[in-house]
C-alpha cells in the first residue's frame, strides 16, 4: 500500500460505494501490482490482475476471452485503452484507468451498467483533471 492508499480508500468508500450503484469496488495500482484499496470482501487474484492487464493491452483479446474480477468471469461489452465493461448475467463490472490508478466497480442486478459506468468515468475524469 502506497501513500495514496488512504486517499484511494476514501474514493472507494465515498465516491464508488457511496454512490449506491455498486456492491463491491476497488482501486488497482497504476502498474497493476495489486489493490491499493477495496470495499470489504473485494479481492483480486494475480490471475484476475493478469486478465485485466491483457484485456487493456488487447481489446480483441478482451472481446474474445472476457476477463475475470474477483474470480468471476465477465463477458466484455466495451474495451479500449481507458475502459473495460463486463457483464455476467445482469451483474456488471466497470473498470476505468487513470494515470495514477485503475478503478474497478462491480454492480448487482438492480443497477443499469450505463448508470454505473457514468459514476466511474466521471470519477476518473476528476482524478485525471482535479479542478
Amino acid at each position: 500500500m502506497g501513500a495514496h492508499s488512504a486517499t484511494w480508500q476514501a474514493y472507494v468508500d465515498s465516491s464508488l460505494m457511496g454512490s449506491g450503484q455498486f456492491d463491491k469496488a476497488g482501486v488497482l495500482a497504476a502498474d497493476f501490482s495489486g489493490l491499493e484499496a477495496a470495499s470489504p470482501g473485494f479481492t483480486l487474484s494475480q490471475e484476475d490482475i493478469n486478465s485485466l492487464a491483457s484485456a487493456f493491452t488487447s481489446s480483441d483479446n478482451a472481446f474474445a476471452n472476457g476477463f475475470s474480477v474477483g474470480g468471476e468471469k465477465f463477458v466484455c461489452i466495451k474495451a479500449d485503452e481507458r475502459s473495460l465493461y463486463g457483464k455476467k448475467g445482469k451483474e456488471g463490472v466497470i473498470i476505468v484507468r487513470a494515470s495514477a490508478c485503475t478503478m474497478i466497480a462491480h454492480h448487482g442486478e438492480g443497477t443499469q451498467t450505463t448508470n454505473a459506468a457514468t459514476v466511474v468515468e466521471n470519477l476518473i475524469d476528476y482524478i485525471n483533471n482535479p479542478k
